[in-house]
């Protein structure tokens, strides 16, 4: 099984931007958790940061047809791209998204999100963990829809 684990702009800023809202973790250093609790899984996750709307949404297109599921932090993508939440939906997938930080207790701007409406879960709030946990779920619940083969 392979799931997408995409991350938006200014993620690849993790360890250095704003340390006291999103820690210390750089984004290598969350994609190398991700990655590992991957291969302890028995699940291959492909990883994909980008500052660009187009290529995010070029990226998911083409790897859409080989994937189980898309992780996502979008970033500020999330309260303002209708163009990657259609990429979203119109991928097929079940959508996990993901916040470092609980987007419902910053800034109102930053309480809604585009992408919640065609996402499976939203995982808000956990720190770079929300990564992990957010894998995990979307792990197990695949493989309990699919009856333990995927």
């Amino acid at each position: 099984m392979r799931l997408l684990l995409i991350n938006g702009p200014n993620l690849n800023m993790l360890g250095t931007r704003q340390p006291e809202i999103y820690g210390r973790t750089t984004l290598a250093g969350i994609e190398q958790a991700v990655c590992a609790r991957g291969s302890e899984l028995g699940v291959e996750v492909r990883c994909f940061q980008s500052n660009h709307e187009g290529a995010l949404i070029d990226w998911i297109q083409n790897e859409q047809a080989a994937a189980a599921a898309i992780l996502i932090n979008a970033g500020g993508f999330t309260h303002t791209s209708v163009a990657l939440r259609d990429a979203l939906a119109g991928s097929g997938l079940p959508v996990f998204e993901i916040h470092i930080s609980n987007i419902h207790a910053r800034e109102e701007f930053r309480h809604r999100s585009l992408i919640a409406a065609v996402a499976r879960a939203q995982v808000s709030g956990l720190g770079w963990r929300g990564y992990v946990a957010t894998l995990d779920a979307a792990v197990a619940l695949l493989r309990e829809e699919s009856g333990g083969t995927a």
